[in-house]
């Protein structure tokens, strides 16, 4: 299949209309047209209803369009593998979400470049559906995240348990270190968090990043959950103290790869070097 003829039919799904994914595009309706009637001919399927409103998918076109987008990314994903930057042997594209990225993404990357400068690195965070797409099409080869979904073909590898723990500001003012900070650790942070009964309030501030957080409370005073190993060097200094007695949850850090990883030796150090830093 043509990748143009993809890329067009994708483009008059975002856009709604052909004229529109014309204009996107930089060609002419007619040139959009003739490359959806060529693939709809190849499919031996209509793919789209035109109508005064513009284009909409019919059943097959629906079903046609997973297909489409992920063509596409594989084809971008070859185009980047086959343009390896000079004096290296290949890339790897790792994705992880943003509350796991702080400090295991600098750390990795460091690990990488030092062991490994041979390879080039494709680093990109986001969320958690977005991520998996990306390592289901052959976007990404690694996904890092927590509580990922199984998916068939994919393993999944626990790197890290690290504990949540309730930490405050040492403050003048007592009062101040009581504001409770809730930082939104996922679905099952938030599961735990409520079956603990912990008495702290109803929240003044909530925050989907745990670096974030911690650096509001810092500079402003407060107290909320963060990973033990990113609290340590605060807790050490003096800035912040752990509260006795308070519940403490399980936070893991997983890789997701494809099973045909395992054949390929970049990846393969790619992983070593996740291990490494997490220890």
């Amino acid at each position: 299949m043509d990748i143009d003829r993809a890329r067009t039919f994708l483009e008059i799904v975002h856009s709604g209309s052909f004229l529109k994914a014309a204009d996107r595009l930089h060609v002419t309706q007619t040139t959009v047209s003739a490359r959806i009637r060529t693939l709809e001919e190849e499919l031996g399927r209509q793919l789209f209803i035109r109508n005064r409103n513009g284009a909409q998918l019919t059943p097959s076109g629906r079903e046609f369009e997973r297909y489409a987008q992920s063509f596409v990314q594989i084809w971008e994903r070859a185009r980047h593998q086959l343009a390896i930057p000079s004096g290296r042997t290949s890339v790897v594209a790792l994705g992880g979400e943003l509350s796991l990225w702080n400090p295991l993404l600098l750390d990795w990357l460091v690990w990488m470049k030092k062991a490994k400068p041979q390879i080039a690195i494709h680093a990109q965070v986001g969320v958690p559906d977005q991520l998996l797409e990306q390592l289901r099409t052959g976007v990404l080869d690694i996904a890092v995240l927590y509580a990922p979904k199984l998916l068939p073909g994919f393993k999944v590898e626990l790197l890290v348990e690290e504990q949540l723990v309730l930490v405050r500001t040492k403050s003048e003012d007592p009062a101040g270190a009581k504001d409770y900070v809730y930082v939104d650790w996922g679905p099952l942070f938030a599961a735990q968090h409520d079956a603990s009964s912990t008495a702290f309030g109803e929240p003044g501030l909530l925050v989907g990043l745990g670096p974030l957080g911690l650096s509001y409370i810092l500079r402003a005073g407060g107290m909320g959950y963060f990973r033990r190993g990113a609290a340590a060097p605060h807790i050490e200094a003096g800035q912040l103290e752990v509260v006795e007695g308070a519940p403490e949850f399980t936070y893991p850090a997983y890789a997701v790869y494809p099973e045909a990883s395992e054949a390929r030796a970049d990846v393969q150090e790619a992983l070593r070097g996740l291990n490494q830093v997490v220890k």
